[in-house]
Formats: C-alpha cells, sequence, structure tokens
C-alpha cells in the first residue's frame, strides 16, 4: 500500500508537469558515458563525461540523488542532479537519455511500468520476494531501453508503529504478536488506508489484527504520530526509513510474514548511454553498503537537522570509504 505512502506522491498524475519540465531537461546528446575514460589523467573529475541523476522531489530521493552524484563523480564522471516533478516525469526522460540514471523502488517501479504496459486491470507482479520482484522489472524495463541495476538491503516499505509503552503492555514486537493479543486498534493514516491491500485489508487478512477504524491524520505525519503517542489511536501507518519515531515514543512492528511488497532500492540506467560496466561498479559499491537503518538516519538529518542533502551524502561516502576525502 505504499501507494498511500511517499510512492503515492511519486505516482501522482502529472500530465501538465511533463509539459513544463521536459523542456528544461539537459540532453547527454545521445553519447555513451563508457567510452574509453582511460590514459592519463583519466580520474580527474568529469573525465569520463557528464552523467545526469535524476530525483522526485522528496527527501530521501533527493539524498538517493546525491549519493549517486558522489560515487559517480569518484569514479571520473561530471555528474549532476536534475530534480523533477515525479516518476512520471523522469521516468520517460530516462527512457529518451535526458537523465541517465535514477535511484528507484523495485516494486513500485515494476508496477508503474506493468500498469504503463498492461493497464489498470493487469494482474500486479511485483511481490513480497525481492528477486521475483527484480526480474518482474527486468522483463518490463529492458523494451523501454532501461536497465535495471543490482539491488540492494536498503528498502522502503509501509511500516506500522505502535508506542512503546503499548507494544509493553501487550508484548508486541510482531504484526503477528498484534494480531494474537486481539485487541481492536484505530490506525492513524490516509483515508486510502481502508481499502488498501497493505493496509488495513492486508493487517485483517494476514495477521489477523481487529481493526476498528481508519483515523485519516495522514501517512507517518506529526499528527498522526502524536494521535498514537497519546492513546487517540493505537497505531500508525509510516514508513521503513522513518526516523522520527524514538521522539514520538514509538516503535515500528516487525512485517513478519512479508505482507509489504519488495520495494528495495536500486539503480536503473538508460541502457545505451549508461549501461555500461563502469557506471555499474560505481553504483553497485554503494548499494551494496547503504542498509535501511543508514537511509533513515540520513533523512533524519535532512528533515529535523536541516542538514544539506549533499552535505548528508558526502559525509556518509566519505565515512563509508566510497569516496576519498
Amino acid at each position: 500500500m505504499k501507494s498511500t505512502t511517499r510512492r503515492a506522491r511519486r505516482m501522482a498524475g502529472a500530465a501538465a508537469a511533463v509539459v513544463a519540465l521536459t523542456a528544461g531537461l539537459t540532453a547527454c546528446g545521445g553519447d555513451s558515458l563508457e567510452k574509453d575514460g582511460g590514459g592519463d589523467g583519466a580520474d580527474k573529475a568529469g573525465d569520463k563525461g557528464k552523467i545526469v541523476v535524476g530525483s522526485a522531489r522528496f527527501t530521501e530521493q533527493k539524498v538517493l540523488a546525491e549519493l549517486y552524484v558522489g560515487v559517480l563523480e569518484d569514479a571520473g564522471y561530471d555528474a549532476e542532479v536534475k530534480t523533477v516533478q515525479n516518476r512520471e516525469v523522469y521516468e520517460p526522460e530516462l527512457k529518451k537519455g535526458a537523465i541517465d540514471v535514477a535511484p528507484e523502488y523495485a516494486a513500485t517501479l515494476a508496477e508503474f511500468l506493468n500498469l504503463g504496459k498492461n493497464g489498470p486491470k493487469a494482474e500486479p507482479v511485483a511481490s513480497n520476494d525481492v528477486d521475483d520482484t527484480v526480474a518482474a522489472l527486468k522483463k518490463l524495463a529492458e523494451p523501454r531501453g532501461l536497465k535495471v541495476l543490482e539491488v540492494g538491503e536498503a528498502v522502503d516499505q509501509n511500516a506500522f508503529a505502535v508506542s512503546k509503552e503499548y507494544a509493553k503492555e501487550h508484548k508486541l514486537k510482531t504484526l503477528s504478536d498484534l494480531g494474537k493479543s486481539g485487541e481492536k486498534v484505530k490506525i492513524a493514516a490516509s483515508d486510502e488506508c481502508e481499502s488498501r491491500p497493505f493496509c488495513a485489508p492486508g493487517l485483517e487478512k494476514t495477521y489477523g489484527i481487529d481493526v476498528a477504524g481508519i483515523d485519516p491524520k495522514g501517512v507517518g505525519t506529526t499528527q498522526s504520530k502524536q494521535a498514537v503517542k497519546n492513546g487517540t489511536d493505537q497505531v500508525v501507518l509510516t514508513t521503513t526509513t522513518d526516523a522520527t519515531l524514538d521522539s514520538f515514543g514509538l516503535v515500528a512492528l516487525e512485517d513478519d510474514k512479508k505482507l509489504q511488497n519488495a520495494d528495495n532500492i536500486l539503480p536503473v540506467v538508460n541502457a545505451k548511454d549508461a549501461g555500461g560496466k563502469e557506471i555499474a561498479d560505481a553504483l553497485g559499491k554503494l548499494t551494496k553498503t547503504l542498509t535501511t537503518e543508514d537511509l533513515a538516519e540520513l533523512d533524519r538529518k535532512v528533515d529535523v537537522e536541516r542538514q544539506k542533502e549533499a552535505d548528508v551524502a558526502r559525509e556518509y561516502l566519505e565515512s563509508k570509504g566510497l569516496i576519498k576525502k
């Protein structure tokens, strides 16, 4: 039900934005970025050519884009971020080569491409199995000239949290524990939670949780978390990279039966212009290192501490030895 979370914003309609923003995107001229790039001075920034990293307009995407820029620059590319409204804008530009690479979410992109190819009645192709989901994504991406690179451990999925006191009182660590408790719960979420399969219906069917109602205060908003903190509601719908739960005295319950789809993070590139080994290797180092906890902390530094995305990205890459200081 990530469509009720930030992925709902990622997949919002943007026909007007496409027209307005497409003209402003800088094309790479169709030249491959995998030219020799060797020889004297090959380690200088920009020596291997220019590469444009696409990003949607929310914190996590901006952070991921800056991480990609950091490792690509360290590998000798002249990398820059191009921020656009959402996937409806940057996916066509990625296909055309005006954007070369974008950080993506496996299940969400798979269903986005599935919808585009097969229409609203298409059978779902994503699941909670990351390997199957990525395989389905590759089949849909390749005909569009896109190459799906290695998938990582970091994942941004729906998460359900309760207050620490509530968890202690009812001995809760997992969503299964909540179902077994027999407690009636009101969920602070978006109003779509009532009908979306990965929210209330899924909690009831998969875990046997007794959902008494939905409090439409939004997904992971301050109001939603405050409602659970003060006991008005018992559960809040948020995401696995929400790093503010502790400050509200909340704790996420483990999705132990894997209700949520595999929205692991991975790079997607224009196969013609950026599909070579050097770019894959540079991005692969980051993908293998980044964890969900790492990404949550980077999001927190931007959203809570008001640090700049580029600064937190560089600090992280240096701390992990992924780029030179």
